[in-house]
């Protein structure tokens, strides 16, 4: 099938799809394998604030990340144990296309966002990630070149993991192997409905789609909506979407004068949930 007019994201998420989630059984009880580069997460280290390992914080942060839920607490602590600590600011990158890396990372405060650029210098955006999840579980199972970057886009804090400990965790430990499987399923699901929205959404119903997402992982409900930092550039905002800019500037215009959303600079406040909802259908 051949769609014409459909930007660059969407031919990357179809070879995404295609590659991603290949399922075997390794020397985990349950396992995963992705042939290629899958929904691109993260590589190399970001080595200009690493420090050495030591135990982050009161040990509890763990127990807040869905994938460690089957530990139980003598275990969570041990692994966090293993953990380093890396910190970016904004703009500054955690890996880049191409680029080799077998480390775990989990997100503790603020936001990276994955992006792809195509062979003639075009860029697409491809997630936003946030606390509590994670980068680079797919080279842990198939090391190999990115196909992604990942770019903090606010100050940002990142636990990481290297891949022979977590080997070891996996080893002894079914119920966070198959937590990983989730995880990964997880991320299918989502490049399938990106797909299915860039080829069957029009503009405007995919802006209140990445509203709404943006809102359910970052938003905080008040009496007056609900207020998204989501910290992108309207050049972001427009990637995240897969259209241009003035595009989805004039969705967001629409949205402000029917009294959906009130633009904040690098945030939005939801006024009318409800009636973007029934938008992004």
């Amino acid at each position: 099938m051949c769609v014409f007019g459909v930007s660059t994201r969407f031919l990357h998420l179809v070879a995404v799809n295609r590659a991603y989630c290949v399922v075997y059984q390794s020397r985990m009880s349950y396992g995963t394998r992705v042939l290629n580069n899958g929904f691109d997460l993260v590589t190399h280290e970001a080595t200009s604030r690493k420090e050495p390992r030591h135990m982050i914080g009161d040990g509890n942060f763990i127990s807040q990340v869905p994938l460690f839920g089957g530990l139980d607490d003598s275990q969570q602590i041990s692994l966090q144990q293993k953990m380093g600590h890396t910190t970016l600011r904004r703009g500054e990158t955690l890996f880049d296309e191409g680029d080799l890396g077998d480390r775990l990372y989990i997100i503790t405060e603020g936001k990276v966002k994955l992006g792809h650029t195509s062979n003639d210098g075009r860029e697409s955006l491809l997630a936003v990630l946030g606390p509590g999840e994670i980068i680079g579980e797919l080279t842990l199972f198939d090391p190999g070149p990115r196909s992604t970057t990942a770019t903090a886009v606010s100050p940002v804090s990142l636990l990481h993991l290297d891949h022979e400990d977590l080997m070891e965790i996996l080893d002894t430990n079914p119920t966070l192997a198959k937590h990983m499987l989730k995880a990964l399923a997880q991320r299918l699901r989502r490049t399938n409905e990106s797909l299915s929205d860039l080829v069957f959404s029009d503009v405007p119903g995919r802006v209140a789609k990445a509203l709404l997402d943006l809102a359910d992982r970052f938003g905080t409900a008040s009496d007056k909506g609900v207020h998204v930092p989501h910290d992108l550039t309207q050049e972001e905002l427009a990637q995240l979407v897969g259209a241009s800019r003035e595009t989805v500037n004039k969705s967001l215009a629409d949205f402000v004068s029917r009294g959906w959303i009130r633009l904040e600079g690098r945030a939005v406040t939801l006024l009318d949930v409800d009636r973007l909802a029934r938008r992004a259908r």
